[in-house]
């Protein structure tokens, strides 16, 4: 399985200490280079997780339509899209709404932070979302409270 991630699905479940998830659901996790630069460019979440064993760097090697993507997202997101689509990624995690429209757009199977933690909590790797979930949120990662609300009354949990 080929999955690509972006920058906060990495930096959400390593500020929970939860960053096993992405192994446990997917074995290996590739990164452009400008979301390790991203992620290393301030000692904060992530930073010691990102060289982990199952997370690694993989070169975009096109470029055809960087500049087009970078007009709209940074340069995380556009590196993050550019090397799912070019590896033909089984997913590409990402959370950003245009970001994440933009790879729907464009084929990519994309999952957001949310829906790794459903699907976790559905494998039984971890047993309840919303203690996560406000972890998150208080160690700065938002969400609307229409988001907050609608996604853990979905899941029974509020």
């Amino acid at each position: 399985m080929i999955v690509v991630s972006n920058t906060t699905p990495i930096i959400s479940l390593a500020s929970i200490r939860k960053i096993e998830i992405l192994k446990s659901l997917f074995g290996e996790i590739l990164i452009p280079q400008a979301v390790y630069d991203e992620i290393k460019a301030k000692e904060s979440y992530g930073y010691e997780e990102i060289d982990l064993a199952f997370i690694n760097v993989k070169k975009v090697k096109g470029q055809l339509y960087k500049d087009l993507l970078l007009s709209q997202l940074d340069l995380g997101e556009t590196e993050t899209i550019l090397l799912a689509k070019e590896l033909k990624a089984d997913y590409v995690l990402i959370d950003e709404n245009l970001a994440y429209k933009i790879a729907k757009n464009s084929g990519l199977d994309a999952i957001r932070t949310l829906s790794i933690l459903l699907i976790a909590k559905e494998k039984g790797i971890i047993d309840t979302i919303k203690p996560l979930l406000d972890e998150m949120i208080s160690k700065g990662r938002w969400y609307s409270h229409k988001v907050y609300d609608s996604f853990l009354k979905k899941i029974g949990e509020l």
